[in-house]
């Protein structure tokens, strides 16, 4: 499968099965085209085929088109370019497969100081209409079954989520003490992550992140009526002057790396190119912003006649962090981070972020729930962390939803990069995890083709 687009001056070529990328010029770039469209035998050699690929090519001599041939040839015969899928046909039932869970996000808080209005956890209810906060006990018992089910796999992740987690934060440090306890004795190694809303940072919170936290999530949409509009205290008053300055020091504290602040743009913000910019004019060097996951009915939630001007964006904005990198003032926005040296992972086309099977979600009684934007869902609870996973047929479901299982992944030049997608939002949008949700779709693969363009840019700058 090949993709290929025009973007800020350059023609990228990808080849999907492969990973190969190629910034090519106009002749090669047209012949490829030429070549995809066509039943051609490209093995042929140039003097077999020209005839019918001269009259496609009319802006070009013949001496041209012969040494774009010989250029597209050698990356066929090289497994470059117009490869083949060699694991769609040897994918095995992954039902069967043996996994080990790597990572937990506990729910030590379903409560929050704030009322964000897009908040899918209800304010940290999460549609269990009451909030609790996680004891000690369970969240021990959640670490040891982490441990028992993690195989021989060494590290393992635990995200510290809410609600807002700093409301239950000494329970997060009793939990810290004892994984670090227990780590030698079972050759394990915790890597802790806290994401927050910042009303409740202080130095002694930070302090103990700072040595303990692998990764802090620091949760801000951008510009100040921006984020007061959605991120407001419970009495309704915006949370931006309360939060921004503790969230700038934070960073700073970890010298810039080791982080993310975390913004969602909705459609109260459509030019949201602005507010990752205003992000990284505060100082912020790496940033997170979102689009928001909202049905229909909400008047904040994106919608298809929002996706062109989204879509303008991300160029706007690719081209903003190009310029701020060659000015020495470089910015990493998450989106745009991409991979092109290891080629697509078979492992993770399959496997995704795993959530259901290597990541579950832990609630504050000890549920266990595929991933947090599943908490709360009757349908979706695979068990407790005292008697482990119960409901193995929805977890075997989860197994088998990667790229190969979703109609409509099949013909997407993208799927290698996000594995499919979010099975939260497939079933929110399609009632089915191997469904999809097509507005987010679009927004993904523009992602994919502003990343690699940046790569190409940053390739021909040197920087």
């Amino acid at each position: 499968m090949i993709h290929k687009y025009r973007s800020n001056g350059y023609n990228i070529v990808m080849d999907v099965n492969s990973g190969a990328v190629h910034v090519v010029d106009d002749v090669v770039y047209d012949l490829i085209e030429l070549l995809d469209g066509a039943d051609f035998d490209k093995n042929a050699g140039f003097e077999e085929l020209k005839d019918k690929l001269l009259p496609g090519l009319k802006g070009y001599d013949e001496a041209e088109v012969e040494e774009a041939y010989s250029e597209v040839s050698e990356l066929i015969s090289s497994g470059m370019l117009f490869t083949d899928d060699v694991y769609k046909d040897q994918v095995i039932d992954f039902t069967k497969r043996k996994t080990v869970v790597k990572a937990l996000c506990l729910h030590v808080s379903h409560d929050c100081n704030l009322a964000c209005k897009y908040c899918f956890a209800e304010e940290g209810k999460y549609h269990q209409g009451k909030r609790e906060l996680m004891s000690y006990e369970v969240g021990k018992r959640a670490l040891d079954f982490l441990i028992e089910n993690s195989g021989n796999r060494h590290n393992l992740e635990v995200d510290f989520f809410g609600g807002e987690p700093l409301m239950n934060f000494d329970v997060v440090k009793e939990l810290v003490r004892y994984g670090r306890s227990i780590e030698e004795k079972h050759d394990k190694k915790f890597r802790f992550t806290l994401t927050t809303n910042g009303v409740l940072l202080n130095d002694e919170i930070l302090e103990f992140a700072n040595k303990e936290m692998g990764n802090l999530v620091l949760s801000i949409d951008g510009r100040k009526e921006v984020h007061d509009r959605m991120r407001p205290f419970c009495g309704g008053q915006g949370s931006y002057d309360a939060i921004v300055g503790k969230l700038k020091h934070a960073a700073d504290s970890r010298n810039q790396t080791d982080y993310y602040v975390r913004g969602t743009f909705t459609r109260n913000n459509l030019d949201f190119s602005e507010d990752v910019k205003h992000l990284a004019d505060l100082g912020f060097e790496q940033i997170s912003v979102e689009p928001v996951v909202a049905g229909p009915d909400k008047d904040y939630s994106i919608r298809e006649e929002d996706v062109p001007g989204i879509l303008e964006q991300y160029d706007i904005l690719a081209k903003d962090l190009l310029d701020r990198k060659k000015a020495g003032k470089g910015v990493n926005f998450f989106h745009f981070m991409i991979d092109l040296e290891g080629g697509p992972c078979v492992y993770k086309r399959l496997s995704g972020c795993g959530s259901g099977t290597e990541y579950l979600a832990v609630t504050p009684t000890g549920d266990l729930y595929p991933c947090h934007q599943f908490v709360g869902m009757d349908d979706f609870k695979l068990g407790d962390v005292f008697s482990g996973i119960s409901n193995t047929a929805l977890q075997d479901k989860f197994k088998a939803c990667n790229v190969y299982a979703k109609e409509q992944c099949r013909d997407c030049f993208a799927k290698f990069y996000c594995s499919g997608g979010c099975a939260a939002n497939s079933y929110n949008f399609s009632g089915d995890i191997n469904g999809a949700y097509e507005v987010g779709c679009k927004l993904q693969r523009k992602r994919v083709e502003a990343a690699i363009m940046m790569k190409a840019a940053e390739a021909e700058m040197g920087i």
